[in-house]
């Protein structure tokens, strides 16, 4: 599955967002969500930001694709098949108003010290920690 993620870039601070359903209810992420067919990378991500943020983002450069595998959990509210996720993050900026939470359940803007001060979806914990030392730059 391919993935596409908003690494949102503001007054040096990244904007992580919780998920508020589904097996992974309750970790951070980077907001973004599913490549559907007959779009590119950047625009997938624009419409999910829509979706998801109901703002606009200027696409920057692709900073890192991550491939993670996710085991299967039988039972119980985190239960899913397993699947392999291709997530293509890219730097972003705001162009339009502030983002809403239209799927989410809590937002914020975090500095580099505070990147893993959040309980971050598994596939997305080698990023943070890449993003702790590089530059960003949309």
């Amino acid at each position: 599955m391919h993935v596409v993620a908003a690494i949102i870039v503001h007054n040096n601070k990244i904007l992580a967002t919780q998920r508020g359903y589904g097996s992974m209810k309750d970790y951070w992420e980077f907001p973004g969500g599913k490549v559907e067919a007959g779009e590119t990378l950047e625009q997938a991500l624009c419409r999910e930001i829509r979706e998801e943020l109901a703002t606009e983002i200027h696409v920057g450069t692709l900073f890192r694709t991550i491939e993670h595998d996710y085991e299967a959990i039988a039972e119980g509210p985190r239960a899913r098949d397993a699947f392999h996720l291709s997530l293509h993050c890219f730097f972003c900026r705001l162009s339009g108003p502030a983002p809403q939470l239209l799927e989410h359940e809590a937002a914020r803007w975090l500095e580099r010290h505070e990147l893993l001060s959040v309980e971050w979806l598994p596939a997305d914990l080698d990023l943070v920690r890449d993003l702790q030392q590089a530059h960003w730059e949309v």
